[in-house]
């Protein structure tokens, strides 16, 4: 079945990609001989008024074959009008460019499909603020969004999505706190989203997240009211005085008032299992547990009062071998600064730690009443564009979504979606083709139709969602790759239009054949450095499936 779906597939983007060369031909009265669908021996064939369609039995291309003077069929005098040459220059390069346009824009329908099949959204309301951040001081947690420069946002993506269009403008939001409407002006922050392959995007930024913060406490003073209540780093307190906590934000509400009044806190302890589920892997349980804290008398807020705050900043895994443990970096420390420089939330570390380029920094944490310091330069992962910095650290900080809402119009959320993704696989795409031609990626990023069958089975297997996705960046990679001007596809085509409309006078016939011939030369080459790849990629599994035949 998986020979099938790909074959399925990739007619479906060539009949697309064809079919804008047929339509515009149809439009500016071009006479249509065949419309083929795949090559070889014909499967089927059904003659129409004028022209023949046909599906062949290799569906790795196909052709739209107009009528032409300079072709072997004599062309009746009745027809001449009707040839391709005959047609103004403007014309033909848009029947050239119509099939790329093609294979372009379909993957907006297929996007569009994928969003739409989304039913679950987050809500427009803010779980958390960062500090240092454009809505720092302005949003409140539990704030919800109504309206952004008087537009209605329903979901937490059209909030990101008009935040990301708008870096460095101030927005005016109407905001719904304490059963009244507040109107609040902020700016977004401007911030370089850098991608893989040296994408850029300038985005705007506000710091907010759409999901509150779990009860998870991090405690570092041994003296504090909750470490001497039997309270630890990474409890998930449950309960406090019989009332539930779900969030962060309800600890603090509980004991907000509370000053030195013993109150019943109840809480779930992970314990790490070594070789748990039949050793394949660690796993956590939960051990439940009551302690009795007493708050200090003073303080302002709950960890000077307590010795509990949000488990953000705490390590909660180091990575074997990695540069966080080389420096002696351990489980329950508490991050204070990189470089000198505060740091208020775990995403900053990552933003100080991460950008490229590679480099040490000086990082400060504290393990019960002692500081350490210690210089760590991020390890280096290869990956699409070249080595990027990771993290040899993790936190545990989880987050509690808020109740889901519906599912917005189609041209609220699913077309706007679908036309931003498009947008930025095009980019991608382009990226990967100029670095190729430059040299900055090598030749053997360069997949052919056992990668793009590869593909296709994997993300079947996934789900429709996700084969409607590969089939989108597969389309769009036809469009853009017969853009090129290489003679023998669609750019080269357009490539002669254009000197054509220069110089006045149409390209020699004998130079477009000879052109012709070496564009296909070059894609011959192509097509076999990209089957080696492939064959190079697969060499296990063909050897291995070789042996089995073999016996």
């Amino acid at each position: 079945m998986d020979i099938v779906y790909f074959a399925i597939v990739v007619s479906v983007l060539i009949f697309v990609h064809e079919l804008g060369h047929f339509i515009w031909a149809k439009a500016f009265g071009v006479k249509v001989l065949m419309f083929s669908i795949g090559f070889g021996p014909k499967l089927l064939r059904i003659r129409g008024r004028e022209t023949e369609y046909c599906v062949g039995i290799l569906p790795l291309g196909g052709y739209v074959k107009m009528l032409e003077e300079n072709r072997q069929e004599p062309v009746l005098p009745e027809d001449r009008h009707r040839t391709f040459e005959a047609q103004a220059p403007w014309k033909r390069a848009i029947i050239v460019m119509a099939g790329p346009a093609a294979s372009i824009l379909f993957p907006i329908l297929l996007y569009a499909g994928v969003f739409a099949g989304e039913d679950e959204f987050s809500p427009p309301t803010v779980g958390i603020v960062l500090p240092g951040h454009a809505a720092y001081g302005k949003l409140r947690p539990g704030d919800r969004v109504l309206e952004i420069e008087g537009i209605h946002i329903s979901t937490f993506a059209e909030l990101k999505r008009t935040v990301g269009k708008n870096p460095g403008k101030e927005l005016s939001f109407k905001v719904f706190r304490d059963k009244q409407h507040v109107d609040i002006g902020i700016t977004p922050d401007e911030t370089l989203d850098t991608r893989a392959l040296g994408v850029v995007d300038r985005v705007g930024t506000i710091g907010i997240s759409p999901h509150r913060p779990a009860a998870v406490v991090g405690i570092t003073d041994p003296e504090s009211p909750a470490y001497r209540a039997g309270l630890r780093t990474f409890d998930v307190i449950t309960e406090v005085r019989g009332q539930p906590v779900t969030h962060f934000a309800d600890l603090e509400r509980l004991l907000g008032e509370n000053r030195g009044e013993t109150v019943p806190v109840t809480y779930l302890r992970p314990t790490r299992v070594v070789n748990g589920l039949g050793k394949l892997s660690d796993i956590f349980v939960y051990e439940s547990g009551l302690a009795a804290l007493t708050p200090e008398t003073s303080g302002e807020n709950l960890q000077e009062r307590t010795g509990m705050e949000l488990a953000d900043l705490y390590v909660a895994d180091v990575a074997t071998g990695s540069a966080e443990q080389r420096a002696g970096m351990q489980i329950g420390d508490r991050i204070l600064t990189i470089d000198d420089v505060e740091i208020p939330t775990w995403s900053m570390y990552r933003e100080l730690m991460l950008p490229p380029p590679i480099a040490p920094h000086t990082v400060t944490w504290q393990r019960g009443t002692e500081r350490v310091s210690a210089i760590i330069t991020p390890a280096r992962r290869d990956g699409v564009g070249g080595a990027k910095p990771v993290l040899g650290a993790s936190n545990w900080s989880p987050t509690v979504p808020e109740r889901s809402v519906g599912r917005p119009s189609l041209f609220r959320y699913a077309f706007p979606s679908a036309l931003d993704e498009t947008w930025d696989v095009i980019r991608f795409i382009v990226a990967g083709i100029t670095q190729i031609a430059k040299g900055e990626l090598t030749l053997s990023t360069i997949g052919g139709p056992i990668t793009v069958y590869d593909v296709i089975v994997q993300e079947r297997q996934k789900g429709p969602s996700y084969l409607l996705w590969a089939m989108a960046v597969i389309s769009i990679n036809l469009g853009l790759i017969n853009l090129l001007p290489i003679p023998a596809l669609d750019g080269g085509h357009l490539m002669f239009i254009g000197v054509e409309a220069i110089v006045r006078r149409p390209v020699p016939l004998r130079v477009r054949e000879v052109a012709s011939l070496f564009g296909l030369i070059l894609l011959v080459v192509l097509m076999g450095l990209a089957v080696k790849n492939d064959v190079e990629k697969r060499w296990d599994v063909i050897a291995a499936q070789a042996k089995e035949l073999i016996g």
